[in-house]
């Protein structure tokens, strides 16, 4: 009986044992078709999620180009390297060597790796070299990765620098154009969803979630050429008179395009590290100086269109001297009497003083206002100074005397060159610009007929009696004002000074303007004639053939270039 029950019991287990695992096989079983059939899609998207990231297309910058279609700004493909710091660290032994091809402290980056353990994406250094790169990609370090980015590379290096001005790191414009323009220039980067493996390898491409936008070229009104040339007579003129530093403006006189622009010192926008100087600064746009006697022009024209005198009107300067509100005003020397255009051309304090001082302030302060002083001049560039010109109601006896030959006023290299032009251009002024085919539409601000006759006079100026006879180009009539202005300092003014030129040619049909500004000048020779006119006179005629100017005398530039005598 015994024997028959533990018989029984045990066929009664192996029967449930029986029955349970057909009943777990069959439980596995559904279970096995509702994941592979029934619940595939939610199980792939939720093993996808956990691998899935949207990473980002980078674009290409927009080139900057000259006028002729030359670059002057460029993005460059480049890679950069990254790390997972987690994998990295596991393989800590090869740290040393990735710092060692990067040439790098491998302490200092296993700290950082170390401080962002639990990051999954850190960039260990930026935009290499080529070869670098390849060295890195044989090494197949665990952890490491290369990343395709963009460079700027600039091809006038600092010939165009402070113009240009540069990117940062992530290719985004910080100074100058790259600034100004940096929305029309920089596109707009692309995404994808991908996923990655646990090293963060892409391995499969899912989704396009926004196309990259390249950023569009912008075509600049400078000659790369002129650009070069005008570069290098400022910097040999800056070095030859020992001074601390210049600018150099042209522009079309047509239409307001600017053609170079070039200051010195400069720097090299293609170096990783910039010194923290003053050459960064685009001193033809953001410095302002008192210009002293290259706006007496100006001044005389205010003279002539209020009806205080013409071009014929003579004026005593004698004794060379004058009082004004209890302080002295002095010529070079005693000229006597002198017609208004020979007040020009000798550049007599005196005689402009006397005249200006028998017309009203609004009159002064009108011209200066209608070229351009006191305002910016509109080209959007970064940082542009509208210099300082006070309203005449607040000007006392002196300050108009003064103005008259360019003290008590600031303005900036390219305001000097803008007003210049609208003389050269019958009166009408124009907005300049740095963009190729920008609309500028002329604003009358004189008299044609006056400009006329104030061109005539500055072309005199230029010529044996006057003080610009330096600033000449053979073959070519030329027009145009010195300047030699004392700086201030702490105590008032020193004796330090800027020497500066501002004129056109071809006076008989005016097509370029210019204008060259020195600071601190060391030594004897600090006049601007002595100066600035000599770089004025090489800057424009290198300017002239460039644009294929006939010129006025062709039988005195044969004559002067050893060809053959007229």
């Amino acid at each position: 009986m015994n024997a028959e029950t533990h018989k029984m019991q045990g066929t009664v287990r192996l029967w449930l044992t029986a029955i349970l695992m057909l009943i777990g096989a069959l439980v596995l079983l559904v279970r096995a078709v509702n994941l592979q059939v029934v619940e595939t899609e939610f199980l792939q998207s939720q093993g996808e999620a956990r691998f899935l990231r949207q990473v980002e297309i980078p674009t290409v910058r927009g080139n900057l180009l000259d006028r002729h279609g030359e670059p002057l700004a460029v993005s460059t493909p480049v890679e950069s390297v990254w790390a997972h710091p987690g994998e990295l660290l596991q393989a800590s032994d090869r740290i040393p060597l990735l710092a060692s091809v990067l040439e790098t402290s491998a302490e200092d980056m296993e700290r950082r790796l170390t401080q962002r353990a639990g990051r999954e994406f850190v960039w260990i250094q930026r935009r290499i070299h080529p070869e670098r790169a390849e060295r890195i990609r044989e090494l197949a370090i665990p952890g490491v990765f290369l990343q395709r980015e963009y460079r700027r590379f600039y091809p006038t290096g600092e010939v165009s620098a402070q113009v240009l001005g540069f990117t940062n790191i992530d290719d985004i414009g910080q100074e100058g154009l790259e600034l100004a323009y940096n929305s029309w220039l920089q596109g707009e980067p692309g995404a994808k969803r991908v996923i990655k493996d646990r090293l963060g390898r892409t391995v499969q491409d899912v989704e396009l979630v926004r196309e990259a936008r390249p950023g569009r070229d912008l075509q600049l009104t400078l000659d790369r050429r002129l650009q070069y040339l005008a570069y290098r007579e400022l910097r040999e003129g800056v070095e030859r008179f020992e001074a601390r530093s210049g600018s150099v403006v042209v522009m079309d006189v047509s239409n307001g395009e600017i053609l170079a622009m070039v200051n010195f010192p400069s720097f090299n926008p293609n170096a990783t590290q910039r010194s923290g100087n003053d050459g960064s600064r685009n001193r033809a746009m953001t410095d302002v100086w008192e210009p002293g006697s290259v706006v007496k022009p100006f001044a005389l024209a205010a003279v002539m269109e209020a009806g205080v005198a013409h071009r014929e009107t003579l004026v005593n300067t004698h004794p060379g001297h004058m009082t004004v509100a209890g302080h002295t005003i002095r010529d070079v020397r005693d000229f006597g009497e002198m017609t208004v255009e020979g007040l020009l051309i000798k550049s007599s304090n005196v005689g402009v003083v006397d005249l200006v001082l028998q017309m009203d302030a609004r009159h002064l302060w009108g011209m200066y206002s209608r070229l351009g002083f006191g305002a910016v001049s509109g080209t959007g560039f970064p940082g542009e100074s509208a210099g300082v010109l006070r309203d005449y109601e607040r000007w006392r006896r002196l300050e108009q005397a003064t103005l008259s030959f360019g003290y008590g006023l600031s303005v900036t290299p390219l305001q000097l060159t803008r007003a210049t032009a609208a003389l050269a251009d019958d009166g009408r002024l124009r907005q300049p610009t740095f963009v190729l085919g920008n609309d500028s539409p002329a604003q009358s601000v004189l008299d044609p007929n006056l400009a006329r006759e104030m061109r005539e006079m500055m072309e005199a100026a230029t010529g044996p009696e006057g003080t610009g006879t330096r600033a000449r180009v053979a073959g070519y009539r030329v027009a145009g004002k010195t300047g030699t202005s004392r700086k201030v300092d702490a105590s008032g003014y020193s004796n330090r000074y800027v020497a500066s030129f501002a004129g056109f040619a071809p006076a008989s049909r005016p097509r370029l303007a210019a204008v060259v500004v020195i600071h601190d000048p060391d030594g004897d020779q600090y006049f601007g004639g002595q100066v600035a006119a000599p770089i004025f006179g090489r800057v424009m005629e290198a300017a002239l053939r460039l644009a294929a100017v006939p010129p006025d005398e062709l039988g005195t530039l044969v004559t002067q270039s050893g060809v053959a005598h007229d």
